[in-house]
């Protein structure tokens, strides 16, 4: 991954929860909420009667349980520790996780800054 053509570590990388992203829980799992249309006139203009004017997005347990961990202070590293911890025996989990978050940026959700 690069920032301003310099490369950088994923794993020393801080994940950030998007400002426009809202979270509920539903149950035990996280419901991710943001809005359909960026602008008000668009809402009002291409928004069906009757349409939530948000997209949601639950999350399973894997998905909450790495949401939960995103708090603007901890690293990616820090989170892959912490969940390998949870289950340590599945094959190239930090694979996975790492996968993951960088889905949720690709799609919005979390943005990932620098650790200064």
């Amino acid at each position: 991954m690069t920032f301003s053509n310099q490369k950088i570590n994923i794993l020393e990388t801080i994940p950030v929860c998007s400002p426009h992203i809202r979270m509920a829980w539903e149950g035990e799992y996280v419901v991710l909420a943001f809005p359909r249309f960026k602008r008000a006139w668009m809402r009002r203009l291409f928004l069906p009667k009757g349409m939530s004017p948000d997209v949601h997005v639950s999350l399973e347990a894997h998905g909450t349980a790495i949401w939960q961990l995103i708090d603007g202070q901890r690293t990616v590293g820090e989170i892959v520790s912490l969940m390998t911890e949870r289950d340590p025996h599945e094959a190239d989990y930090a694979l996975r996780i790492i996968t993951y978050l960088m889905q949720m940026q690709k799609d919005g959700f979390i943005k990932l800054k620098q650790n200064l």
